[in-house]
């Protein structure tokens, strides 16, 4: 039985595809091992969202190699769809694959070790339109399971390249995300953490108006799930009618990650961030508001670029 080990680097949304290529491999027959253990395979699903996340995944890809110098080793995830060309010249890697590939990883490899297919598959995710689905993911190593409900970024912060690594914005279909999620309960699970690129603009590419907000209150309904976790949250998206149904959702925890990034409204501006410092300030206290036990957590960029004058 070959041996298959994972590093993953970088969000929830990379857990999350982690988890479902690992299903993928159990369902082959692999054996699933530990980083540091020798292996066959090793699988690095790669982030770029900094230059020290891209340096990391570099680090991994060629550190894998030394454990096993016969090993397949494969890089997929972000930093393989921004720089391709970059990791195809390292020469530990095997196999390079984007971030759609990861559904069909276990097949790749298969076929790449009867050379069968290229080295390096990526598809161009700014073409992509629909989300892809990774099938049920009900593998987690962890007391919560993450669940992905949508893929890409519209929004095109100045500094940000995850719109180019992930693609435009993908919302999962809420029959499929409610019957992972039935599945998972089912299994024992009590906890989920609701994830993706931009869960704030989930819903947005649906022809008929479903949003994030329908989608927690059919969540909120589903037997042997007691508590609902959300990853970081677009500001804007807790408006007075947002909360106003969020607050009456027992199961959701009253933790939100707001994204502020700076507390200075001409550098939000040369972000492309949309909100001012006061407006932030008014949806905290919204929150502060209906919840009297909120915990309110933050993201800060320090010493963003001034323009060239």
């Amino acid at each position: 039985m070959k041996k298959v080990a994972f590093i993953t680097l970088g969000c929830k949304v990379n857990q999350y595809e982690t988890n479902s290529m690992i299903q993928k491999f159990i369902e082959k027959n692999y054996n699933i091992v530990e980083a540091g253990k020798k292996a066959d395979i090793y699988v690095i699903n790669t982030c770029t969202v900094t230059n020290m996340a891209d340096r990391k995944s570099r680090q991994m890809l060629r550190r894998v190699k030394e454990q096993n110098k016969d090993a397949i080793v494969v890089a997929c995830g972000c930093y393989v769809q921004v720089a391709k060309k970059e990791v195809e010249q390292l020469p530990e890697i095997d196999l390079v694959l984007g971030n759609n590939e990861k559904k069909k990883i276990v097949e790749m490899i298969e076929s790449y070790e009867k050379k069968e297919k290229p080295l390096c598959q990526t598809e161009d995710v700014m073409q992509q339109k629909e989300y892809v689905e990774l099938g049920e993911t009900t593998y987690t190593e962890k007391t919560r399971a993450v669940i992905k409900v949508q893929d890409g970024c519209d929004r095109f912060c100045s500094y940000c390249i995850i719109p180019y690594a992930r693609g435009r914005v993908r919302s999962r279909k809420p029959e499929n995300i409610i019957k992972e999620i039935k599945k998972i309960a089912q299994n024992g699970m009590k906890e989920v953490v609701i994830t993706g690129i931009h869960i704030a603009s989930y819903g947005k590419d649906f022809k008929e108006n479903y949003q994030l907000i329908d989608l927690l209150e059919e969540i909120n309904q589903i037997e042997g799930i007691q508590r609902i976790r959300l990853g970081s949250l677009e500001p804007l998206l807790i408006t007075e009618e947002f909360v106003e149904r969020l607050v009456k959702l027992k199961k959701v925890c009253h933790h939100f990650h707001l994204s502020l990034q700076s507390g200075c409204d001409e550098t939000l501006r040369r972000m492309n961030r949309r909100y001012t410092t006061k407006e932030f300030e008014e949806i905290v206290q919204r929150l502060r508001q209906a919840y009297q036990d909120v915990i309110l957590t933050t993201d800060i960029i320090v010493g963003f670029p001034r323009r060239n004058r």
